[in-house]
């Protein structure tokens, strides 16, 4: 099995995410952090540490009350590959 490019990884999630930030049937609270979320993924810091600050805040998203139930299986799917990420990464 071929291992995964963690940058072309990233860069579908952040794709993924702007999608999410864009999409008007979620609240305007969970757009915005999604949107942070792809900033964190976006700086100049060691990838471990950036993966690991987006999973915390979209952890927090996945939790807020308001959230429907397909942004949060959103948010689920993107976890958990960023957590995929990080494995791979922490090799």
């Amino acid at each position: 099995m071929a291992e995964i490019d963690p940058k072309v990884k990233l860069n579908q999630i952040i794709e993924v995410l702007d999608q999410l930030a864009e999409d008007t049937s979620v609240p305007r609270n969970i757009r915005r952090g999604a949107t942070e979320a792809k900033n964190r993924l976006e700086k100049n810091e060691p990838m471990d540490v950036k993966i690991a600050g987006a999973i915390g805040k979209l952890d927090d998203l996945a939790n807020d009350p308001n959230i429907p139930m397909h942004g949060r299986t959103v948010i689920y799917r993107i976890i958990s590959e960023l957590e995929n990420v990080l494995k791979v990464v922490n090799k």
